[in-house]
This record gives C-alpha cells, structure tokens and sequence, in this order.
C-alpha cells in the first residue's frame, strides 16, 4: 500500500506531464477499440450472413462443390427425405439442430418472350418456410439485412428474382423504375409506314411481341393448362432434365430483391423445391444438390460435424457425401477476416510502439528528475528492488487510469457513430450497408485491448525503472 501511495504522489507531483501521458493512452486505445470493433462487427455481420443463406454445414455429393455446380443431375442426393429424419432424430444432433432443409440448383434461360427477351439465369428451388426459418438466425445480435423469402404461402410456379433479372428482362412492375417502364412505352409504340396498312402494322407488331417459339411453347403448354392465366410478369425458364432433353415452366415472377452483390444480383431466381425438381427429374424421383444445417450455435459447429459425417457414413454407404462449413463453402468469409485481422494488427502496434515510447520517455525523465531522491532512499535502506517496484507501480497506475478512461471514450464514441446513420458501399455491392462498431458487444476485444495496453505501459517502465536501481548511493546523492 505505502508503494502505491508514493506512486500515486509522485505522479501527481508532475502533472501536466502525467496528463499528457494518460491522454495518448486514451487516444491511443481509442483507436485501437473503435477499429477493433468495426472490425468485430464486419466479421459478425458476414458470419451470419453466410450462415443465414447457407447454413452452417451442408451436405453435398463428393465433388458437387468443385465441379459439380452447373450439374446438378451428376451429383444429386438420393434418399433426402431420409437422410433428414435421421438427422433430426439423432439423439445426439437433436438439442443442436435448428433448421435442417434441402435445396436444388440449377441453371437455365430465363424469358419473357412477350418482349422478346432471355437470359441466363442459376436458379435454386428451397422450401419457403424453413429457409425463412434460416433468415432469422441471429446468434450475434447484429444488423441484419436478410429480407424474408416471398414465396412462402404463394403457388408454386412463382418466383422471386433478382432485381437485375427483372431489369434485364423488363420486369418492370417490379421494379421502382420510372426508365424501364418508359422504354417499354417506347417499344410498345407503333409507327406506320407511309401508304401502309395500319391494321397489317399492329398485326406485325403483335406477331414481333409475341416470340416464344414453338417447341418451348408446346413444351410450356400443360402447365399453362392448369394454372390462372397471368400475363404481367410470366416468364419461362428452360432448364435440361437429368436425361439431357430440354424442359420448361412457365412461371409467375411475384418479386424483385436486391441481392446485395451485382453479379449475384443479375442471374438470381428462388423457386419452390417441387418445381425445381420437376425441371430437372421430371416425373423420376427427385433429388437435391445439398442438405443445409443450420445449428443453434456457431460454436457447435465441430460436434455437429463429427457426429453428421458418422451418421452418414453408417445408415447411406452406398452415397459418398461430404460435410462441408459456412468457411469451406464462403471462402471470402477469411479472405475478409484475415485482411481486417492483418490491418487490426499494424494499427495496434503501431500505436503499441507510440505508447511504448511515451511511457517510456515520461518515465525517464522521472529518473533524471529525481535521481537525489532515489540517493536518499536507497541510503535509508530501500532495496534495489524497492526502487524498480516504485517506478513499475507508477506506470501501472498510469496505465490502469489511462485503460479505464480510453475504454470510457471508446464507447461514447462508438454510441454516436452507432446512432449517426452514416453508410457505405463495399466493393462489388449494389446498396450501402450501415457503418456500425462492436466494442461494448465484444468483451474478448475490450478486455483483451485494456489489458494489452495496461501490459505495455508496465512493460516500457521496465528499462526507466531498472537504470535507478542501479544507481550507486554516493553518485545519486552528489547529483544536482
């Protein structure tokens, strides 16, 4: 207690100078905590991201995830049904499940041949319900930007698309654009030609409108037969079946969503599960490319992954299959954390390196400005010891106080910046997300910086308070 009493006294002897140094701690761990939570929340935020749209682990046919994307009939999932009830029976998976559901992609032509228009689209048939289910997976606590799944409750030729698949194939009653709509009307005008039949131009036109060809539309004919006739926003989707013959829907687009990443945003169709299969398998018994597994917990994710690959491997030898994570099936997931880890590390010690230097440089000038002091207490028996432990002390305080206060600033701050409403755009992304910092969220980075920089302060006393303890008495008291 006397050692922290003289430590504090001596502190306050001087201070202007203590001050200074509390205040680049304080700036110092501001900085370090408001860039650690940014970082915090990216991190977060994507995690629940990929774990809201792909689950946590899926379950694929070995080789899908490599080379088997563009087909889907070479690397389907028999027995899915049964593989999901065994999954959700397992007594052992059972308290860990929170949605186990399947899903089907695919690709095809998407067109809305009314207005003579196509284009490549990768579909995915889910089931509605539970990939909304998925949606609301939230461990974190974070912003979340995941709009619920329309077609839940819908029939089942609707679709939902991505906004630039609707802008593309001219969707416009989708879309809040005044343009699109405008270039419609101006495609839909129609201009006669001098000393020409009037009644023989709009037969023309109708004929130019209306360009489905023949085969795609006898092949479209017997679902049309039995759904409400729906002109605006039909479109018909073209998709080879698992024997390799051309097969085709006719669906009802029910809405655009803005996907978040352009490229994504421009191929994207979300279709019920039974069609999908229907495109691809027709009237043979269906597959799917993928089983999700959403878990209630990230941490869960080793157990539930041991015990799935078990499970698999004992009750479908026959299917090799493979487990794979959100990281394996999302690698920019840790391309992102390891470049904001990378960037979190050089600013911190780069500021590491300011305080190091700072402490330092305060507590030597502390040395020389009391070295008759230290003579004196070293002549009435203080140990070598004594003297170190004193200095030692002194910039503990220093660094508790300056931890205390930078962590205090750091949360004012990360408040207002919170609560600014101010936003971003992230390369390749088609809207802006908010800017938001995870501090008072995130205890390991609070606790963590706070003791590093309490860790650092001690640290860069050491040489300071080692060079007065081995002063010589007699040399100490002589200095002036």
């Amino acid at each position: 207690m006397n050692t922290l009493m003289l430590a504090i006294r001596n502190l306050l002897r001087n201070r202007r100078r203590s001050l200074t140094t509390v205040l680049t701690m304080v700036v110092g761990l501001t900085a370090i905590l408001l860039f650690g939570g940014y970082r915090s929340n990216i991190m977060y935020g994507s995690l629940t991201g990929f774990v809201q749209y792909t689950g946590h682990l899926q379950i694929q046919r070995s080789g899908y995830f490599l080379d088997g994307s563009d087909n889907p009939s070479a690397y389907g999932i028999r027995d899915y049904r049964q593989m999901i009830q065994a999954l959700r029976d397992d007594p052992e998976l059972r308290p860990m499940l929170r949605v186990v559901t399947p899903t089907l992609q695919l690709g095809g032509i998407a067109g809305n041949f009314a207005a003579g228009i196509s284009r490549s689209v990768m579909a995915v048939g889910i089931v509605p319900e539970e990939r909304n289910a998925m949606l609301r997976w939230n461990q974190y606590g974070v912003k979340s930007y995941a709009l619920p799944m329309p077609l839940e409750g819908q029939s089942i030729d609707a679709v939902v698309v991505g906004q630039g698949v609707a802008r593309k194939l001219k969707l416009c009653s989708l879309l809040q654009d005044s343009h699109c709509r405008d270039q419609r009307k101006e495609e839909a005008k129609v201009v006669p030609k001098q000393g020409g039949n009037e009644n023989a131009n709009e037969s023309t036109n109708e004929s130019a409108g209306s360009s489905l060809p023949d085969d795609i539309s006898a092949l479209s004919a017997l679902e049309k037969d039995s759904q409400p006739v729906v002109t605006e926003n039909r479109i018909e989707m073209l998709a080879a079946t698992s024997g390799g013959a051309p097969n085709v829907a006719s669906l009802q687009a029910i809405k655009a969503n803005n996907m978040g990443i352009k490229a994504l945003d421009d191929i994207y169709m979300a279709m019920h599960l039974q069609q999908a299969q229907r495109l691809i398998y027709g009237k043979r018994e269906p597959e799917v490319t993928a089983l999700m597994v959403q878990l209630e917990l990230t941490q869960q994710i080793p157990q539930a992954r041991a015990r799935i690959a078990a499970l698999l491997k004992e009750k479908f030898p026959d299917q090799t299959l493979d487990v794979l994570d959100f990281e394996a099936l999302n690698p920019t997931y840790g391309q992102t954390n390891q470049f904001m880890d990378s960037m979190f590390s050089f600013i911190a010690m780069l500021i590491g390196v300011i305080v190091l230097f700072t402490i330092g440089n305060t507590m030597s000038t502390a040395v020389v400005e009391r070295t008759a002091e230290i003579g004196t207490l070293r002549a009435i028996g203080l140990r070598r010891s004594g003297i170190r432990h004193l200095f030692l002390c002194e910039a503990l305080v220093l660094g508790v106080i300056g931890a205390i206060l930078g962590a205090l600033c750091a949360l004012a701050v990360a408040y207002l910046i919170n609560h600014s409403g101010w936003t971003w755009t992230p390369p390749g992304y088609s809207y802006a997300y908010l800017i938001l910092v995870r501090v008072g969220q995130d205890l390991p980075l609070l606790t963590g910086s706070m003791l590093s920089m309490i860790i650092v302060t001690t640290l860069s006393a050491w040489w300071p308070a080692n060079r007065a303890a081995k002063f010589e008495i007699v040399d100490a008291l002589r200095h002036v």
